[in-house]
């Protein structure tokens, strides 16, 4: 209900039950929601792109991929138990050196942000901004992440068995393409995580506006309740 007071009043529609926020501009709300979607991108970024930001973190640690978790009992049993560990260990340091390159894309698509944008992220459901973010960055953030996470698997001899075994797989459309290679897996991964991870720094943002470090977040958001 508050959001939708919020939504009716940025768009300056005369409607009674958004007079309490009527003295919020449509420049502070846009203002603030950009600060807003800047913080909490920032500290999804710094929570995963350190050491044991993927790796010890349950919600985003990249397991193996599902062609190597079917045959995980056996590769232990066979005496691969230090590999499989080495390429889990190495796939999650690469999500998280990676991370980092995704804060200046991320500020952009902020700056990028049209008014209908921002109507529809006020307007949108609890993760509208990171919906926003996603749709704008992804394929960027895709080209950006490879390399860096390619550069730090290609040193697991596990890591080449799979690119090999997978990529006759994806031939065969046995293997989803995105699992071709673990790169590509692992890319996704990242991507996954840390969108998720900036989706609930967003609810944060909805459900306590005075938690936020920022003035004009905390009005803005504040104006929801």
């Amino acid at each position: 209900m508050g959001r939708t007071l919020f939504f009716l009043g940025f768009l300056t529609i005369g409607n009674a039950a958004a007079a309490s926020i009527a003295d919020l501009s449509n420049a502070d709300a846009i203002r603030g929601l950009k600060q807003a979607l800047n913080d909490g991108s920032a500290a999804a970024i710094a929570r995963l792109g350190v050491e044991n930001g993927f790796f010890a973190n349950p919600r985003v640690k990249i397991p193996l991929p599902p062609t190597l978790q079917r045959i995980e009992g056996a590769l232990r049993l066979a005496g691969m138990k230090r590999q499989a560990d080495e390429l889990v260990l190495s796939m999650n340091r690469a999500a998280e050196a990676a991370v980092p390159e995704a804060k200046q894309l991320l500020v952009d698509a902020v700056r990028k942000m049209t008014v209908q944008d921002a109507k529809g992220i006020l307007g949108g459901g609890d993760t509208a901004a990171t919906e926003y973010f996603r749709r704008t960055t992804q394929t960027q953030l895709t080209q950006r992440f490879l390399p860096i996470v390619k550069k730090a698997t290609d040193r697991v001899g596990l890591a080449q068995q799979y690119n090999s075994l997978a990529g006759q797989g994806a031939q065969l459309g046995l293997v989803r393409k995105e699992q071709a290679t673990i790169e590509q897996y692992v890319t996704a991964k990242a991507l996954d995580g840390l969108y998720f991870m900036i989706g609930e720094q967003e609810k944060a943002f909805r459900r306590d506006p005075l938690g936020a470090s920022s003035d004009i977040v905390r009005k803005v958001f504040g104006a929801l309740r």
